[in-house]
């Protein structure tokens, strides 16, 4: 299934500068964000693109044509300052005449929490077969596991603590995971909410732009479907993410990870953290501990050592993707199809 392209009106085709003329500039941060906004500016326009595949969206620096972009547009759609830190400046300064939405701030939506653990849902289940087990020992064995317990908690909490100040900087702008263009259901209402936006700021071309949202949210539930069969045989595998960015693709697909190397794209995992991981992939049978294309790779190797685990790589940016109509729903089904390859 393909992200299929509205058509040209007939309007449109006729009157074609004079069409164009009267669309409002968009500035958009993200090429998943760019490629939902183009989705419904189909046949009436195009949105520009801040943040360009491959960069990263913490550190990125404006170049004078992105800054004029951003200047000369009416409405900027971002993901907001938990993804874009430094963007919020930007926007006040240079485009503070646009109307400005923010998509984790839109209603419809339910932000997620980070999860600042390294191991994920399956931890409380382990912890729970490991009481079962503990049950069956001895008085002696409780007291001396009691005792290393409290010494491994006590390092656990220092070093704990310090990896929270190393990742402080993934969360000082906000406490959601700002990642939630993983969701279908979350791009589906945001369609919405562009077409509305547009509409307001061009109320001419307002039936293109909610007819094309309409089309695309047909469009990602014809695409979860498909993904959801594509993930249905490899259910009962588990996998790593090497930071915690797709607890939204997670949560919209019913497949958890069982665990993050890192907390955060903007900060190391602490020793500690790194050691949680290691016993999770070799105890459980991990059988799939997955990288990301700009991070290090010898990180995911020193995660995987000793174990049968197989890795790929994920991308929750679509970098490789060519930014436009059709790349949002590429993007979720190559995260999907990595998945796969990965587990199977």
């Amino acid at each position: 299934m393909s992200m299929k392209r509205f058509p040209l009106t007939i309007a449109a085709s006729f009157l074609g500068g004079t069409a164009m003329a009267d669309v409002p500039s968009v500035a958009v941060d993200i090429a998943p964000i760019h490629s939902l906004v183009a989705r419904v500016m189909d046949g009436v326009g195009e949105p520009n693109l801040l943040i360009p595949p491959g960069a990263s969206p913490h550190e990125y620096s404006l170049k004078p044509s992105d800054a004029q972009a951003l200047q000369d547009a009416d409405i900027v759609f971002w993901v907001g300052e938990g993804l874009t830190p430094w963007l919020e400046d930007a926007i006040d300064t240079l485009a503070g005449d646009a109307s400005i939405t923010t998509l984790l701030e839109v209603d419809g939506i339910e932000p997620l929490d980070f999860r600042e653990d390294a191991l994920f849902e399956t931890h409380d289940h382990d912890e729970h077969d490991e009481h079962d087990e503990h049950d069956e020992h001895d008085e002696h064995d409780h007291d001396e596991h009691a005792e290393d317990k409290h010494d491994d908690h006590d390092e656990r909490d220092h070093e704990d603590h310090a990896e929270t100040d190393d990742d402080h900087d993934g969360h000082v702008h906000g406490e959601h995971d700002p990642h939630a263009w993983l969701s279908p259901d979350v791009a589906a209402v945001w369609l919405n909410e562009i077409a509305a936006q547009l509409s307001t700021a061009d109320p001419s071309n307002a039936g293109e732009y909610f007819a094309n949202a309409a089309a695309g949210r047909e469009e990602i539930a014809e695409l979860k479907s498909e993904i959801l069969e594509t993930l249905e045989p490899v259910r009962d595998q588990q996998f790593i993410v090497f930071h915690d960015a797709y607890q939204y693709f997670e949560s919209a697909f019913e497949f958890p990870a069982a665990g993050a190397i890192s907390l955060s794209d903007a900060s190391d995992p602490s020793p500690t953290r790194i050691a949680d991981i290691q016993g999770r992939v070799r105890e459980d049978g991990i059988d799939c501990v997955l990288a990301e294309p700009q991070f290090n790779p010898g990180m995911v190797a020193t995660v995987m050592d000793g174990t049968e685990a197989s890795t790929g790589i994920l991308d929750p940016l679509g970098s490789d993707l060519e930014p436009g109509p059709d790349m949002y729903g590429q993007l979720l089904k190559n995260l999907a199809g990595v998945l796969v390859e990965c587990l199977k």
